[in-house]
C-alpha cells in the first residue's frame, strides 16, 4: 500500500518522455520524436532526475551517455510503456474488421516465410486494418523468453526451447538435406559416411541456439565439419551453391531453395526428428479477446502451412533402398 501514494503523484506522461530520452540519448532528438518543444522535454527530464536522484543523461564531451541506472531502466521502460498502452487500448467490445491493432511476433525467417505469410493473408480477409509486425528473434530473446514475451504478443518457435509458457501447436515439418547438384560426393545419394566427409553450413550453432537435426547428427556420433554458420534458413542455399557443403532445411522451404537453381534436395540417411512448431505467449495475454483472435488466425493459417510441407516433398529426391535411414 505504501507504493500507491508515490505512484499517484507521478505523471504517467513521464514514462513516454523517459522512453524517448533513453532511446534517443538526446533531449533535442527526443523532443522532436514526441513533437514537443525542447524546454518542455527538459522540464520532464528535470522531474525524472529528481524522482530517480540520478542524471539519467550524463554529458561526455559533446554528447550525452546513459548513466548505469538509465541503462538498467531501458528494458523496464519499454515493457512498462507497452503494458500501459495495452491497458488504454483495450475495449469493452472488439470487432476484428474495425480494428487497427498491431500484433508483434518474434520468430525466424523460416517462421515468417511460412506461418507469417499465411497469417497475413488469412487476417487480411476478415481484419484489413489489423497489422502484424514480425521481428527476428535472437539467442538472448529466446533464453529470456518469459520476459521477452511481456512486451510482444507471441513467438513462433518449435518445441524444445521454451518451457512453462502457454502455447498452441501449429504445424509439423521435417528436415531435408541441401547439396549442390555438381557435388560429386552425393552423386549416388547420401549415407552417414558421406555426411561425415562433406563440409557443412549450419543455421544457429551455439550452446543454446541449434536445430534439432543438427544436434541429432552429433547424437549419432557424427561431428560435422562446419564451414559456415548463418542465422537464416532462407539464406542457407546460397552458402551451398558452388561448394561441396551440405545443409539442413525444413521441407516447407524446399520450393524456396529450389528456385536458386543448381541445388539438389535429398532425404537424410537418418530418421530426423520433425520440428513441432508452436505459438508461445506470456500468460498476461490469456484473457485478452484480441489476442485470442490472433491465436485463432495462427491456427487457421497453420492448416495452410501444413499443406506446403507436403507440397515441398516433390522437390525431395527419395533415398535409395540400400541407404535406408538409420534411427537413434
Amino acid at each position: 500500500m505504501a507504493d500507491h501514494p508515490l505512484l499517484s503523484r507521478l505523471d504517467l506522461n513521464l514514462l513516454v518522455a523517459l522512453d524517448a530520452l533513453l532511446t534517443e540519448r538526446s533531449v533535442t532528438r527526443a523532443a522532436e520524436r514526441l513533437h514537443l518543444s525542447q524546454p518542455a522535454l527538459s522540464a520532464s527530464l528535470a522531474r525524472l532526475r529528481n524522482h530517480f536522484n540520478d542524471p539519467i543523461l550524463a554529458r561526455r564531451g559533446n554528447a550525452y551517455e546513459l548513466t548505469p541506472l538509465a541503462l538498467r531502466l531501458t528494458e523496464h521502460t519499454t515493457i512498462a510503456l507497452d503494458a500501459a498502452r495495452r491497458v488504454f487500448e483495450s475495449q469493452a467490445t472488439w470487432t476484428p474488421h474495425e480494428s487497427t491493432r498491431e500484433f508483434s511476433v518474434y520468430g525466424s525467417d523460416y517462421g515468417f516465410a511460412t506461418i507469417g505469410a499465411a497469417v497475413s493473408r488469412v487476417a487480411a480477409r476478415t481484419a484489413p486494418g489489423v497489422r502484424f509486425r514480425f521481428m527476428l528473434h535472437n539467442t538472448p530473446i529466446v533464453d529470456d523468453a518469459a520476459n521477452s514475451l511481456r512486451s510482444v504478443d507471441a513467438m513462433v518457435i518449435p518445441h524444445g526451447y521454451l518451457t512453462d509458457l502457454p502455447y498452441e501447436d501449429l504445424w509439423r515439418d521435417r528436415w531435408v538435406v541441401v547439396a549442390d547438384e555438381a557435388n560429386e560426393l552425393v552423386a549416388d545419394g547420401l549415407s552417414m559416411q558421406i555426411l561425415g566427409q562433406c563440409p557443412w553450413v549450419f543455421t544457429y550453432r551455439s550452446r543454446s541456439a541449434f536445430t534439432s537435426a543438427g544436434r541429432q547428427l552429433q547424437l549419432l556420433g557424427l561431428e560435422p565439419v562446419v564451414d559456415a554458420v548463418v542465422e537464416s534458413f532462407l539464406a542457407l542455399g546460397h552458402f551451398v551453391v558452388g561448394t561441396n557443403r551440405l545443409g539442413l532445411i525444413q521441407a516447407a522451404l524446399a520450393p524456396e531453395v529450389a528456385r536458386l537453381g543448381g541445388i539438389r534436395i535429398l532425404e537424410p540417411p537418418f530418421d530426423a526428428t520433425p520440428t513441432a512448431n508452436a505459438l508461445w505467449w506470456h500468460p498476461v495475454h490469456d484473457r485478452d479477446p484480441e489476442h485470442a483472435w490472433m491465436r485463432s488466425i495462427f491456427l487457421e493459417a497453420a492448416r495452410d502451412v501444413q499443406s506446403t510441407v507436403a507440397a515441398g516433398d516433390r522437390y525431395v529426391e527419395p533415398i535409395g533402398v540400400a541407404d535406408a535411414p538409420i534411427s537413434l
